[in-house]
């Protein structure tokens, strides 16, 4: 199984990432070259005072008597080095020309007076040693133990701080650079031509001004356009309806006929298509409407009241108790799109209100033959069809649902459609709940 490394799938991730690694390998650098010359800077002092202490020491015990000797040691050992009174132990010879810099300095230190020779000490901890004689013939062995430089308790402390420094710098410079890029990207995602344009404050960063007056030029563009295709449509519409009525009129004074009554019929489809597309397109600007307060539950029995009234098959179940506030002619007229659905195609109609924590839900169900899934988000669409019959009866215009999620989303809500289980279709109207 092949391991293989990926970027992180957001921006905010990778841009955190590189500048982390680029902190931390910046700060090994520094740290690097830091120890190095406190390194070569204390090698440097070392050898300058080595000489100088190894002949000054030596040169104490050659002029003690042998009996103090011992006594001695320990005021001249040095943390890297010490002396002892004897042969030393055995090791592997060492070559002048190849020898550590120590060594080299302690030979030139010694070497004209004394006759010296270095052996390497095998062991768990590598070292060498310096053989020679005193004056009176007594061996002295140079114990030399070399070791890193230490390292202050504090600096690891100090880095890590800096580290930490570091990286809350990196976050916080992410955070700003990304927090505009996130605003825009919110905005995109909430642009509704239909509902109150979100203007972004064009304020900040030059990039970031530029970015947010271009979006708000897009929104503004988006819609302009929309509303004049709007109103086109409404005004073609608008002005079909005079022909129609002509023609309506003209056909009356016809002899009864089979052709009469078709054309009538079709007159009528007509008027009815006209009308629905004056309707769709005036609930593209549904929030026009003043927004008021209303009581949920006494507007749904008014409704349903109102069908029951014309012996149709519809019942209410649930209880909201619950205070909006929102346009009643739109909320009312989704309501009547879904029911007016609901009883074409299965005869009745069931509504069933919930509220939830911040939202309430209004459901339209049936047992008719529901929905193709994969027609499911398209119905919603203008002028589109389940079926493709023409027959107004069973085919419709294609419009009702369309101007049920037009005005849905100018109530601020959202339009759900689902088939039930044992057959039929939901449709969920899901509102804020404003108390």
């Amino acid at each position: 199984m092949s391991f293989r490394l990926q970027w992180p799938r957001t921006l905010a991730s990778r841009l955190s990432l590189i500048f982390l690694i680029g902190l931390i390998l910046a700060q090994a650098l520094s740290f690097g070259a830091q120890y190095y010359e406190r390194y070569q800077s204390a090698r440097n002092t070392m050898l300058g005072t080595l000489e100088t202490d190894v002949s000054t020491s030596i040169a104490i015990l050659d002029r003690l008597p042998a009996v103090e000797r011992p006594d001695w040691l320990k005021r001249l050992a040095r943390t890297n080095y010490g002396y002892l009174l004897n042969e030393g132990d055995t090791g592997t010879p060492i070559n002048l020309s190849d020898a550590p810099v120590t060594v080299t300095s302690i030979n030139d230190a010694l070497g004209d007076r004394y006759s010296l020779t270095f052996s390497d000490i095998p062991g768990p901890k590598r070292h060498f040693q310096g053989h020679l004689r005193l004056s009176d013939g007594s061996p002295v062995t140079i114990d030399v133990r070399p070791a890193m430089a230490p390292l202050s308790p504090w600096l690891p402390v100090v880095l890590l701080g800096q580290l930490a420094l570091l990286i809350a710098c990196t976050w916080l410079a992410v955070r700003i650079a990304l927090r505009p890029l996130s605003r825009l990207a919110n905005a995109v995602e909430t642009l509704d031509p239909n509902a109150h344009p979100i203007h972004l404050d064009e304020q900040g960063p030059r990039e970031v001004a530029y970015a947010a007056r271009a979006f708000n030029a897009m929104q503004a563009r988006i819609a302009a356009y929309l509303k004049e295709r709007m109103q086109l449509l409404a005004a073609i519409s608008h002005d079909l309806q005079t022909p129609i009525t002509r023609m309506k009129l003209r056909a009356e004074f016809m002899d009864e006929s089979a052709e009469k009554d078709k054309l009538c019929n079709d007159l009528g489809e007509i008027e009815h298509l006209v009308r629905e597309g004056v309707a769709y397109a005036r609930s593209i600007h549904g929030a026009t409407e003043e927004s008021r307060r209303i009581d949920m539950d006494a507007f749904l029995d008014s409704l349903v009241f109102d069908y029951q009234d014309m012996d149709k098959n519809v019942l209410l179940s649930g209880k909201s108790r619950a205070v909006i506030h929102t346009r009643p002619q739109a909320l009312r007229r989704v309501l009547v799109n879904l029911t007016d659905n609901a009883l074409k195609f299965a005869g009745a109609a069931h509504l069933e209100v919930e509220a939830h924590d911040a939202s309430l839900s209004v459901k339209v169900m049936d047992r008719g033959p529901g929905i193709a899934e994969e027609e499911l988000a398209r119905v919603i669409e203008p002028f589109y069809r389940v079926e493709n019959s023409r027959n107004r009866s069973t085919g419709g215009t294609g419009l009702g649902l369309a101007i049920a999620q037009q005005l849905a989303l100018a109530l601020g809500g959202s339009l759900t459609l689902s088939n039930r289980e044992g057959g039929g279709l939901c449709a969920e109207l899901k509102l804020p709940l404003h108390f």
